[in-house]
């Protein structure tokens, strides 16, 4: 059991590590005279500069990608441990019945966060700060993608 449970677990660290590399969603230009004046090179530069700002000042972008993933396979195993917890009790191997229900609790978490096709949206305050920031470089932001 001991072998699945190494493997298991560097999978999960691996295939966290290469969601949170995902593109998070990005603010989108109006297409207005700021923007087609700076152009869309110099807009992306405004806006890399803009979300740096927002994390200076303490916002966090919020749970990407990863976080989800994260999350979501956590929580699996902790529903897939109780569970199996609960059924083998009644068989009379909790241990057992618990280690098999966190195991396929959490692949069912890894996998399902992997593959939903919700995307994650930054936190208010960060998407706030970088809103007001694109304004007072002369952008509209149309909203978030």
């Amino acid at each position: 059991m001991s072998w699945c449970r190494i493997g298991f677990r560097q999978v999960t660290v691996c295939l966290v590590i290469l969601s949170s590399g995902c593109a998070g969603p990005q603010p989108i230009l109006h297409p207005n005279q700021q923007y087609e004046q700076a152009g869309p090179k110099q807009a992306e530069a405004d806006v890399t500069r803009c979300r740096e700002q927002a994390d200076a000042a303490g916002a966090s972008e919020g749970s990407g990608k990863g976080t989800q993933v994260a999350t979501g396979t956590a929580v699996g195993a902790g529903v897939g441990a109780a569970g199996g917890a609960v059924g083998g009790a009644i068989t009379g191997s909790s241990g057992i019945g618990a280690a098999v229900g966190a195991v396929s609790g959490a692949i069912w978490g890894l996998l399902s966060g992997l593959f939903s096709s919700g995307q994650a949206q930054p936190s208010q305050a960060y998407v706030s700060i970088v809103n007001r920031c694109l304004q007072e470089k002369g952008y509209e932001v149309a909203g978030w993608q």
